[in-house]
């Protein structure tokens, strides 16, 4: 996908497996109500009743984050408890615990080792249960699989990558496999550490520091990253296709010396959410990967003060795009909230999240049921559930879009229509 010039707005372009616990009671959550309307909202709306927390204030970000496997069965963090005999509040130790959020319940399972974590230390849920975790040991990473084992936890050792950078990237789609990138001067190493036939792998370096991480489809082949070239110059995203020897092709590119980034795809539907500085500064925008239709930047995603992040996207919606909710992190002075929001609509819909709410993280259901992992003073382990808002037809030009920035002069650069990105037609070798 390669888009170039802004019309009106808009972008032209053309181990073993885990056995389970004991279910916690998750509580007696109850409902919230919605924070306010948008810009150009034509009226407050009422609480939404679908919610399972109360959320009488925005809840705060917590780290270390919270990452959820593609389907959100499993979800995985590092969470703290205090040391035992210290004194209350001085030490705490940090271990890794898996929630099973697919249940009629949702239950966390604490993982600690024989040695608490280090804050630094990375989890990543895998579909079996098993929870993997990169550790930092002097210049070293090591990788390892974590799962229950009746009172204790058992430890699988994967082994390690030498490197002095590494992260890991976003559960694949696939449940089994798991990467991670180690960034260089002049270019990125693309490792697979989990799910090979033995141990950490490496598979290739790409030219340019690579970073971001958003998958394209649902057999976990397709990588999309925003990569800057090593000499410096313009952020674009490109797609790495690991079952061809992790070849790269340019993904997105609206103008020549615009920062291009994806944030987050739906293979369904094609939905791709975007941030990019093309319309003169920073702005969230959409597109449809292989359609013919402009990348668009809605005016009700700008909200002063405050970072807007989309952090999940309705699955299931099979050519239909603009029907997908979507649902975004909004961070401000007040704190972090939620935002909902149709490419098909002409507002964001504002609502408080649960009290402690792991803030950024949620999957949305076929139906369109929004599920929030939180845990506050009275549950350490609940879901908080949001249906997006009944919306009003738009009025306007008929197409159902909100209207974007002021019409700029486009750049000069050949255009590439959407249709022809450079991933339609690929299909997945038996």
């Amino acid at each position: 996908m390669t888009a170039c010039a802004i019309e009106d707005g808009a972008t032209t372009g053309d181990g073993g497996p885990a056995e389970p616990e004991p279910e916690p009671d998750p509580g007696d959550p109850t409902g919230a109500a919605e924070t306010g309307p948008a810009e150009d909202a034509p009226a407050p709306e009422a609480p939404v009743p679908a919610v399972a927390a109360e959320a009488a204030a925005p809840a705060e970000t917590v780290l270390p984050p919270f990452v959820l496997t593609a389907d959100g069965a499993y979800g995985a963090r590092l969470t703290a408890a205090p040391v035992a005999g210290g004194a209350a509040g001085a030490e705490t130790a940090w271990y890794a615990e898996r929630w099973t959020l697919d249940g009629p319940e949702p239950y966390a399972v604490p993982l600690p080792t024989n040695q608490p974590e280090e804050t630094e230390a990375q989890v990543l849920p895998l579909a079996d249960g098993r929870v993997l975790i990169r550790r930092r040991v002097a210049e070293r990473h090591t990788f390892s699989l974590l799962y229950p084992t009746g009172p204790g936890t058992g430890e699988l050792l994967l082994g390690a990558v030498e490197r002095e950078a590494l992260t890991l990237l976003p559960p694949s789609p696939d449940g089994v496999s798991a990467y991670a990138l180690s960034v260089g001067a002049y270019s990125t190493g693309l490792w697979r550490v989990a799910g090979g036939a033995s141990g950490p792998e490496h598979l290739a370096d790409l030219p340019g520091r690579c970073s971001g991480g958003v998958w394209l489809d649902r057999a976990g082949r397709l990588l999309a990253l925003d990569r800057e070239p090593a000499g410096g110059g313009p952020v674009k995203t490109v797609a790495v296709d690991l079952g061809r020897g992790a070849e790269m092709t340019p993904l997105l590119q609206i103008a020549p010396d615009s920062d291009d980034r994806l944030l987050l795809a739906d293979p369904d539907s094609g939905l791709l959410l975007i941030r990019s500085d093309a319309p003169g500064h920073d702005r969230l925008g959409w597109g449809v990967l292989g359609s013919c239709l402009p990348v668009r930047f809605p005016e009700c995603l700008r909200l002063p003060d405050c970072a807007v992040a989309p952090f999940a996207v309705q699955p299931g919606q099979m050519l239909m795009p603009e029907s997908c909710a979507v649902a975004l992190r909004i961070d401000g002075a007040a704190g972090s909230w939620i935002g909902l929001w149709r490419p098909s609509g002409r507002r964001l819909h504002q609502l408080a999240a649960p009290g402690g709410w792991l803030a950024g993280s949620g999957v949305w259901s076929r139906d369109g049921v929004l599920k929030l992992p939180y845990a506050d003073g009275d549950t350490a382990c609940a879901v908080a559930l949001l249906e997006m808002p009944e919306e009003a037809e738009a009025a306007g030009d008929g197409s159902g879009t909100q209207p974007s920035a002021a019409p700029v002069t486009p750049p000069v650069c050949t255009p590439v229509p959407l249709g022809q990105a450079p991933l339609v037609g690929r299909t997945v070798p038996d």
